[in-house]
């Protein structure tokens, strides 16, 4: 007796190459058997004409909320990690999470960008994005290197947070680009002794020399060569800009050199970030990026800054407010989508969202449990529907890909970046006997991103059932709004 077969699906496992049509039994959160399975179950979904994967794992995902959840999820999302920046203090956090619920599962990395906070502002780290946002108001932290003593009170938070169970060290690098080599060094050979990744925010984001993206990339493989770190690298879409090639050609040598990186990106030429970010100041931004101060929006206004002066106003004012930056055009501009096709599609890259929490006109994080979501909630549309739509233009229309390697970048591929430091990722990624009941149930002629710009609190479409530790958190295509098995991943 099971509780629930999922019959005559297409099953699809990357790890192991099956690609046909069969049964899934599931009990107690575990998946107990594929293929033809025999016996009978509480419950079975008939799967006929639909696809059946593993649940997708989001490496870059900031929301890490209940509206947040069920937004992913959607997208097929059943493991949702913040990982980029992390946060502080990392048991307090995971206490937080288990006491509220969670309805997919989560965890977070030890964040390093806090920690120097801490040790050179005095402020007591906060675990949620908005802190970083406000602590733009001391800019010594941004700008200055770290005295000795400063330093080495930024390993003791960095290591306690790893003590606490954080699954690696964010490492958001470009929000602080006066850091020295000698402190980032040090925190790369910690992440090695560790066994533990590093997700990099790369220091520069710029297409011309000094302090381009080539030189933060150059560094980065330095880091990797110099302290034996596992460098994972984050929205390698949007650090890279216009040098996506170039960069592409420097990662690729420094891995077929056996150094330890990788990386992830979305198929957006948007990104999203805070408005007191220190690279919106610089006054060669225009230049440097090759966009000019219109390709900066406020998330909760839709307004379009025109000068930088204008910007840096805003900054004094509100510096935790979430702002998109439109780094390529690729509605407009052909070659932009060739950019971006060099990240999204690298050899062995992992998708991730870097999906962003949902705010409302004032600012503030909606937490609240209504749905559908408020109306006036925005975000990034990229926080609704980056996996399916990486599904839908990439693999099933543009067919740059079969299927299954598709799924694997949203499956496989980043649960081994974790799964070396994080024993808990091995059940995760995969559609075997053995594995986590993370699995999506969905219809590939349907299977479509809905959000843009102008709505982004569309749920994607297409996925017809979700299951998160054997539990449904969508069914028959509609939210159980009930539901919450979200479970901790954690070292």
């Amino acid at each position: 007796m099971y509780d629930l077969i999922i019959r005559r699906g297409r099953l699809l496992d990357p790890e192991t190459g099956l690609d046909a049509v069969g049964d899934v039994a599931v009990r107690g959160g575990e998946i107990i058997a594929t293929g033809q399975v025999e016996g009978s179950a509480a419950r079975e979904i008939d799967a006929t004409g639909l696809c059946v994967a593993p649940g997708f794992i989001d490496l870059h995902a900031h929301g890490q909320s209940i509206p947040a959840d069920r937004m992913q999820a959607f997208d097929g999302v059943t493991t949702a990690l913040e990982l980029e920046v992390g946060v502080l203090p990392v048991a307090g956090w995971y206490e937080k999470q288990a006491t509220t619920g969670r309805v997919l599962n989560y965890g977070t990395a030890a964040a390093w960008i806090s920690a120097r906070i801490a040790a050179m502002t005095g402020m007591e780290p906060e675990p949620e994005l908005g802190f970083m946002g406000r602590a733009t108001r001391q800019r010594r932290w941004m700008d200055e290197v770290a005295s000795d003593a400063e330093v080495t009170e930024v390993l003791r938070r960095v290591r306690q947070g790893l003590d606490e169970g954080g699954i690696g060290i964010g490492l958001p690098s470009a929000y602080a680009p006066g850091t020295g080599v000698k402190e980032m060094s040090l925190i790369c050979s910690l992440a090695a002794e560790r066994g533990v990744p590093t997700y990099t925010h790369i220091a520069y984001m710029s297409n011309v020399d000094p302090k381009s993206s080539i030189e933060a990339y150059t560094r980065l493989i330095g880091y990797a060569g110099s302290t034996g770190a596992h460098m994972h690298i984050c929205h390698f879409n949007s650090t890279s800009l216009l040098d996506v090639e170039r960069s592409a050609e420097l990662v690729r040598k420094a891995q077929s050199l056996g150094l330890k990186i990788t990386v992830e990106a979305y198929p957006y030429g948007s990104g999203s970030t805070v408005l007191g970010a220190a690279f919106f100041t610089d006054p060669a931004f225009p230049e440097r990026t090759g966009r000019d101060y219109g390709a900066v929006q406020m998330v909760s206004t839709g307004h379009r800054f025109t000068s930088r002066d204008e910007l840096v106003a805003a900054q004094e004012e509100q510096p935790a407010s979430l702002v998109l930056f439109h780094f390529l055009d690729v509605d407009v501009q052909p070659r932009h989508q060739e950019l971006l096709d060099v990240s999204v599609l690298y050899p062995g890259g992992a998708i991730a969202s870097d999906a962003m929490p949902w705010t409302l006109p004032d600012a503030s994080v909606y937490l609240g449990e209504e749905w559908p979501l408020p109306a006036d909630a925005s975000s990034h549309p990229r926080s609704s529907g980056t996996f399916t739509r990486f599904l839908r233009q990439y693999v099933l229309d543009r067919q740059t890909m079969p299927l299954l390697d598709g799924i694997a970048k949203c499956t496989i591929i980043p649960a081994r970046v974790l799964e070396e430091s994080t024993p808990q990722m091995r059940r995760k990624g995969r559609l075997q006997p053995g594995s986590d009941a993370d699995i999506v149930v969905f219809d590939a002629a349907t299977l479509t991103d809905r959000a843009d710009f102008r709505q982004m609190n569309r749920p994607a479409e297409g996925m017809r059932h979700v299951l998160v530790n054997g539990e449904a958190v969508i069914a028959d295509g509609e939210l159980v709004t009930t539901a919450c098995p979200g479970k901790p991943v954690r070292r």
